[in-house]
């Protein structure tokens, strides 16, 4: 018989009551990288959801890209998240956050004494990053060009993500953490040739450009156990400004070295982030990939996201998949599993309210009577 939507699933240490994920939203509502009491009402009113992934949340001040973002490296920092935390635990949700350091994909302006944004290697993302001026207003801005990380450097930032998921599970009360290593952003970076020109240990052969997030994930898996860890991954995302000239063995190698953690889930962007999942001239077998990870003896589920639809969640489900998740469709409908379960109709975002702001847009969308 195949799994409904609706059927509970264990991911490594997380019991879940749906397969239908609340997938990980920036929504820049955070001054000083603090989650304020909204916050936890947002993400409460959600709970709803098999499990919640936490909008992107910085490793530290280094790994900070975009204005009014969360942090997981400061006291008032932790205490805004463990107020979030207990709001979800209270409505019977389960709650991971996503461990997050931009790299280039930031301003000069959001980084310790304006320094320049750190990356594998100093390439420009030609992207944009989120600004707010002071009288609040908000607005995109180029990013500025990074320095190359020093090779000394590179134990710091396992450390850090390490730091951050004990942070975030032992402090926070997070039933565990999700490692972002998707779109573009420093993990991302160091896999693909890309943005990755290095001629160290980290940079050249796929086994090297994998090496710091496999330093990462093993340091996280250490901090916390594997049985509470995930890893988002996106081969073929244009997002950022990132590209490699073959994902396939690239992320096939990665998956491969993934397999022994013992990992909770593994999180896959299936196409363009937000956009086709098709990506063009960038072919990809994830299928293919799946099998990689089970043969590596990966127990975790499998994760699909993007642009998926109730339609397209029950034909993954079919072949395979254990968990889908769910992006902007949460944003304007906090009851998402109850009007998929009816096939009741979906609000409709206001994309105007995605980035920045307060209640509006954010917590004020309409469930179902």
């Amino acid at each position: 018989m195949s799994s409904s939507l609706f059927d509970p699933v264990q991911a490594g240490d997380l019991q879940l009551a749906n397969r239908i994920v609340m997938a990980p939203l920036t929504r820049n509502r955070s001054p000083n990288a603090i989650p304020k009491p909204i916050t936890a009402t947002y993400y409460a009113q959600r709970a709803t959801a098999g499990l919640l992934i936490t909008e992107a949340t910085a490793i530290s001040h280094q790994g900070q890209g975009y204005a009014d973002v969360p942090g997981l490296y400061g006291t008032e920092q932790l205490d805004g998240w463990k107020r979030v935390t207990q709001a979800v635990h209270e409505a019977g949700g389960k709650i991971v956050t996503q461990l997050w350091h931009v790299g280039r994909v930031s301003h000069d302006s959001l980084q310790p004494d304006g320094q320049p944004p750190v990356a594998p290697s100093a390439i420009a993302a030609k992207t944009k990053t989120y600004l707010i001026d002071d009288q609040g207003n908000g607005s995109f801005a180029p990013t500025s060009t990074p320095r190359a990380l020093d090779l000394e450097e590179l134990p710091g930032i396992v450390h850090t993500f390490a730091a951050a998921a004990r942070n975030a599970v032992e402090t926070c009360g997070f039933d565990g953490v999700e490692i972002h290593a998707a779109n573009g952003y420093l993990l991302d970076q160091f896999l693909k040739d890309g943005a990755n020109q290095r001629t160290d240990d980290y940079g050249g052969s796929i086994e090297n450009r994998a090496r710091l997030l496999l330093e990462c994930t093993r340091a996280v898996v250490d901090a916390v156990g594997g049985g509470k860890v995930g890893i988002r991954l996106s081969p073929v995302t244009p997002a950022n400004d990132i590209v490699d000239s073959d994902p396939q063995p690239l992320f096939d190698h990665v998956v491969r070295q993934l397999g022994p953690l013992g990992l909770a889930y593994v999180h896959v962007i299936e196409g363009a982030t937000g956009g086709p999942r098709e990506v063009e001239g960038r072919p990809f077998d994830y299928a293919a990939l799946k099998k990689a990870y089970r043969e590596a003896g990966g127990k975790g589920a499998w994760m699909v996201n993007n642009g998926y639809t109730r339609e397209l969640a029950e034909a993954a489900l079919e072949k395979g998949a254990d968990l889908i998740a769910f992006g902007r469709p949460f944003i304007a409908n906090p009851d998402l599993v109850r009007r998929l379960k009816e096939n009741a109709p979906l609000n409709t975002p206001d994309t105007k309210t995605f980035y920045g702001g307060g209640e509006k847009g954010y917590t004020d969308y309409p469930t179902l009577d």
